[in-house]
C-alpha cells in the first residue's frame, strides 16, 4: 500500500483549467442523457472547453473555480469524468451532491482553497492521503487530506465496486 501510495504521489498529472460554476448540465449535457455515456463523454464540458472531450487524456487533471459540478443530482456529471480518465477534480468547493456522486463512481476530488494557483498545461502531483497538490517548479498547495474510507472507495472504482469487493472477501461491507 505504502508504494503504491508513493506512486500515485509521484505521477505527473497535466491540468485543464475550468472557470467556476461549472454545472452538471455541462459536463453531462441533458440532449445526450439518452444516448448513454459513450455519447454523453463525446459532449462533456462542449459549452465550456469544445476541445476538452477529444483531448483529454487518461490521468489529466481538472483545475477549476468554486463550486464545481452545481446544478442537478445527475450522477452521469462524475461518471462522465471516470470514463475519460481523469484522475481528479481539484476546486476550492464542490457541490455537495457532485462530490458525494463523485466518490460514489470513483472519482477524486480534492478541495483546495488554492487550485487557482494552477495554470494550464501544468504537471503537477497529489497526495490524497495527505492532502497536498505539488507543482514542477516546487511549490506545495494545500488541500483537504482525503479520509482512508474514501480513498478505497476510488481504488477500487467506485462504491459498488468496493461493497463487491468486500463481500467476494467476506468482509463486512
Amino acid at each position: 500500500m505504502k508504494d503504491e501510495a508513493r506512486a500515485a504521489a509521484a505521477a505527473l498529472h497535466r491540468v485543464w483549467r475550468l472557470p467556476a460554476d461549472v454545472d452538471t448540465d455541462q459536463l453531462a449535457p441533458g440532449h445526450t442523457m439518452k444516448h448513454g455515456l459513450e455519447i454523453t463523454a463525446r459532449h462533456c464540458l462542449e459549452a465550456v472547453r469544445p476541445d476538452f472531450a477529444s483531448g483529454v487524456l487518461p490521468g489529466d487533471v481538472i483545475v477549476a473555480g468554486p463550486a464545481f459540478g452545481i446544478g442537478s443530482s445527475r450522477e452521469q456529471a462524475a461518471s462522465v469524468l471516470v470514463h475519460l480518465g481523469v484522475a481528479a477534480v481539484i476546486a476550492p468547493s464542490f457541490s455537495g451532491l457532485f462530490q458525494r456522486n463523485a466518490f460514489n463512481v470513483g472519482l477524486l476530488v480534492l478541495c483546495c482553497e488554492q487550485a487557482g494557483e494552477l495554470h494550464e498545461g501544468e504537471r503537477i502531483a497529489f497526495d490524497a492521503r495527505a492532502g497536498e497538490v505539488s507543482t514542477g517548479d516546487g511549490r506545495t498547495l494545500p488541500c483537504r487530506p482525503i479520509p482512508d474510507f474514501l480513498l478505497q472507495m476510488v481504488r477500487a472504482g467506485g462504491l459498488l465496486p468496493l461493497l463487491r469487493q468486500r463481500l467476494a472477501e467476506g468482509l463486512n461491507p
